[in-house]
């Protein structure tokens, strides 16, 4: 690949994604913020030196800025773009103190702040709906087609033409179903219940540990349980049915991303799975080579990812906003200005420090430490 093919491949589409999404997750806050009758000074996607913008009529600038690994919305009593609290506000008149975002009732500071997530949810629902409308949803019969003769499957006693009816309580609609929840919990005893010659059947299984490579170079630990299922089908839903089968997707990755980041915290699972904007862009452009319907579910599975990313209780972030905003609630009064300045010198160095870490797994997972390596020795 020459280098236009690679920086069209990659960074174009990259900087595409992500602007898409962090407008969306901006937008968000926006919309809420001027619901709210709080104004809002600067609408930037990127960070830095502005590169072009406009002024609209209600005094907002829209700009792009030079680095383009996020943006901000900064309102009216944000000391900056990081949305620190301005405390010299005190000293305006109290209609321009009604339109700082400081001054809004707790309720309505909270619901500014997680609507930049919820908004990030809600399209990646709509995605997934338009998908499932026009595409069809990846759907297979949660019958089991074979049974490998030395996997767990057939050690639990499963037969070819069981149908799956619940894994741990839990409900089996498709294959898929299936497979999610087996990948889940290698070593782990799972009950089932399976429907076979009409009657049905309870079965332990546990999932082997299997490592597995993705089309990425990533290395994962995952259950498999040696079946085989049925050939792939897409079903197509109706615009109501695909928005509640979009939502239950959507709960199911959300779900999935926060046990993953469990089993890295509990050291149970590997955390050289964490990238960082290097392989975002590499996954983006591979991504988009395999056609429109896999680049919308990338697209959908980063947005809830960023979404979750931002409800992390580490100021700075939203999630950091509506813990300071939950003692407040509690005490009755917000945190004093020392306080929330300490707070944002922690949650900045969290951020600076998991950034750091992630662009280093890139950097080893693109061998560019082993090349750099190799020429110094």
């Amino acid at each position: 690949m020459d280098a236009v093919g690679y920086v069209w491949n990659y960074g174009v589409v990259f900087l595409v994604v992500l602007t898409v999404l962090v407008f969306v997750h901006e937008l968000g806050h926006y919309w809420v913020a001027r619901r709210n009758g709080v104004r809002v000074e600067v609408f930037s996607i990127g960070f830095g030196p502005e590169l072009f913008g406009f002024n609209d009529r209600a005094g907002t600038r829209w700009k792009f800025s030079a680095i383009p690994l996020g943006g901000y919305v900064k309102m009216f009593g944000d000391a900056d773009a990081a949305s620190r609290p301005d405390f010299r506000l005190d000293d305006l008149p109290p209609e321009e103190r009604a339109r700082s975002f400081y001054h809004q009732s707790l309720g309505s500071r909270a619901a500014i702040v997680a609507a930049g997530p919820a908004a990030n949810f809600a399209f990646a629902i709509v995605a997934l709906a338009l998908l499932f409308t026009v595409y069809g949803q990846p759907f297979t019969a949660p019958v089991i087609e074979e049974v490998n003769p030395d996997g767990a499957a057939a050690e639990a006693g499963l037969l070819s033409g069981d149908r799956v009816l619940s894994i741990d309580g839990q409900t089996i609609e498709r294959f898929e179903d299936i497979t999610q929840l087996v990948v889940q919990y290698p070593g782990r005893p799972l009950a089932l219940v399976v429907q076979r010659d009409g009657a049905e059947v309870p079965l332990t299984v546990t999932p082997r540990s299997v490592e597995v490579e993705d089309r990425f170079g990533n290395t994962h630990t995952i259950g498999r349980i040696g079946v085989l299922r049925g050939a792939d089908e897409f079903k197509k839903r109706d615009p109501l049915s695909a928005v509640w089968y979009a939502g239950k997707e959507t709960l199911s990755l959300t779900l999935g991303t926060l046990k993953a980041v469990g089993q890295m915290i509990s050291g149970t699972r590997g955390t050289d799975e964490l990238g960082g904007p290097l392989r975002i862009a590499q996954m983006s452009g591979e991504v988009a080579q395999t056609g429109f319907v896999a680049l919308v579910w990338f697209v959908a599975i980063l947005s809830i990812n960023l979404g979750l990313i931002n409800l992390f209780p580490i100021p700075m972030l939203d999630g950091g906003h509506l813990l300071f905003y939950g003692i407040e609630a509690v005490r009755g009064r917000p945190l004093g200005e020392r306080a929330q300045e300490y707070g944002f010198r922690i949650g900045l160095a969290l951020v600076l420090t998991l950034m750091v870490f992630a662009t280093w797994n890139d950097l080893v997972h693109l061998r560019v430490v082993q090349f750099f390596v190799d020429v110094l020795s």
